[in-house]
């Protein structure tokens, strides 16, 4: 809990899946709400929905995803210079002799 309050624990990753899982469901629900109004009103010249709700419901979330994976390298890219800097401040083991060398 001290690393969470000295801002050394990073909670936008969290956030950041949680995001991706509402955006994805959301690009479904409305790429079909649209594919359904688009198929019944074909007709009534708004046949752009049924192809457009169809491109939102395949590639929306796959938009989504790229998103958050590109917000998420940040984030991994400070845990690891994190990890050099703590690999830095180690002090390197010293060698030993071998006994009767």
């Amino acid at each position: 809990m001290r690393d969470f309050w000295a801002f050394r624990t990073m909670v936008t990753p969290i956030i950041i899946q949680i995001l991706f899982w509402s955006g994805a469901i959301l690009c479904l629900i409305t790429g079909a709400m649209m594919i359904v109004y688009g198929a019944t009103r074909f007709e009534a010249g708004e046949g752009q929905y049924l192809w457009k709700g169809g491109l939102l419901f395949l590639l929306g979330p796959l938009g989504v995803r790229i998103y958050c994976e590109i917000l998420m390298v940040f984030f991994r890219i400070n845990e690891t210079l994190t990890e050099i800097k703590h690999a830095i401040d180690r002090p390197a083991p010293h060698p030993t002799r071998p006994e009767g060398a």
